[in-house]
């Protein structure tokens, strides 16, 4: 008679995947955490500035911008202290420096009687969130791929992504609801209660061990190496910066309804297609995968761009999301390929810095083209730039060599 005790060979292989998962899981909670507490104000500072406070309306988009200015200036520092201090101590930075925007938040409301001090305290609240950004999402993703294993690449950065996009999608319309119910204190009481949680659990947390061996690159050395990948993200992200910043004035000069659809169609597509297809990056390679992907995020953008009704317009923006939702993690990988290992943190800070330097000039350059053509050509513009990043990749690929140590065996 078998013995019970024993498993079977499948139900291995399902314990393993389950444990691998919970470590997946384990990191990109933190992930989750910290854009919960980006989302939850994002939606109510402009308000605040301008109506409360009574600055002008171009204060109130640097109130909120400068935090991706923080982000992106923190990145390369990031990536250093993921890569020397390890993951773990990087990513318990970030979040205590998370906890304190969250105070910083909380005295920007109580001095709200005295509008420059509370603008200065709102400033610094931004500017070490944006500092929190940096170390938690590059450090999460590292500690990811630490605990699971470097083939498992695709799946962590794919979920981070899910994870970064449904905490803003939650966080926003919570601190609205919150803020008319009980004012700016509380967002800021509660901004300051997900990132202790998240303290606890990092914590809690096994460490991964710090990659002492290998050649350590300079941060500009690592810049040119991923530069490729990451011209290929900031030309693909344009399409996402131009409906998220522009679609509502787009339905509004066409006399149409329901703009807030095409974000909703947008978000849909792109947890979906991460979800459900974050496995064939493995499969089939980041670089079959972005190939396949900007194709798709084209078809949608002109569908925008030459839509004759809103669901036209509905369609593309759900069509834009399916395409766009794969480049970031595709490329992603191909990217941490061309570096030593030891340079995980820097590679990936390097890249993602492609994603915030595009969203920061998506706005100016698209503002420009409408002032000229209109809003539609927005939309044209960001499709464009899908078949010049399509050609970027595809020469990248022809020239592709990554690291012996990410080759699959």
């Amino acid at each position: 008679m078998p013995n019970s005790s024993n498993a079977s060979p499948l139900s291995q292989t399902q314990s393993s995947a389950a444990a691998i998962n919970l470590r997946i899981f384990s990191a990109v909670v933190l992930t989750f955490i910290c854009y919960l507490s980006i989302g939850i104000p994002l939606a109510v500072l402009p308000g605040f500035i301008h109506g409360s406070l009574g600055y002008s309306s171009f204060i109130a988009g640097l109130g909120v911008s400068i935090q991706y200015a923080a982000t992106l200036l923190t990145r390369p520092f990031a990536g250093r202290s993921v890569d020397s201090l390890g993951p773990k101590r990087a990513v318990q930075i970030g979040l205590l420096v998370c906890i304190a925007s969250g105070i910083f938040l909380l005295l920007t409301a109580l001095l709200h009687e005295l509008p420059l001090l509370s603008l200065l305290m709102l400033a610094l609240s931004r500017i070490t969130l944006g500092f929190a950004e940096s170390m938690i999402g590059t450090g999460a993703i590292s500690w990811g791929i630490g605990q699971a294993g470097v083939i498992h690449t695709p799946r962590v950065i794919a979920w981070n992504g899910v994870a970064t996009y449904s905490a803003i999608a939650i966080g926003a319309p919570v601190g609205v609801a919150m803020e008319q119910h009980w004012g700016l204190v509380s967002l800021g009481l509660f901004a300051i209660v997900p990132p202790v949680i998240g303290y606890l659990i990092a914590y809690a947390k096994t460490a991964v061990a710090v990659v002492s061996h290998g050649e350590a690159l300079a941060f500009r050395h690592v810049l040119w190496r991923v530069l490729p990948m990451g011209f290929g993200l900031g030309l693909g992200t344009i399409g996402f910066g131009s409906i998220a910043t522009f679609i509502t004035l787009y339905y509004t000069s066409f006399t149409w309804a329901g703009a807030a659809y095409c974000l909703s169609a947008f978000g849909f597509t792109f947890v979906c297609v991460r979800l459900l297809l974050a496995h064939t990056i493995h499969r089939f390679g980041g670089f079959r995968v972005a190939m396949v992907s900007y194709p798709v995020e084209f078809a949608g953008l002109m569908m925008i761009w030459l839509a004759p009704s809103p669901i036209w317009a509905l369609l593309g923006a759900a069509l834009t999301g399916a395409g766009f939702s794969m480049i970031f993690p595709a490329l992603a990988v191909e990217a941490m390929a061309l570096v030593p290992s030891r340079n995980r943190g820097a590679a990936i800070s390097a890249y993602s810095l492609f994603f915030d330097i595009s969203l920061g000039i998506t706005g100016p350059v698209a503002g420009l083209l409408i002032g000229q053509y209109g809003y539609p050509s927005v939309y044209l513009f960001a499709a464009m730039a899908t078949l010049l990043a399509l050609a970027i990749i595809i020469r990248s690929w022809r020239n592709y060599r990554p690291q012996p140590e990410f080759q699959p065996e």
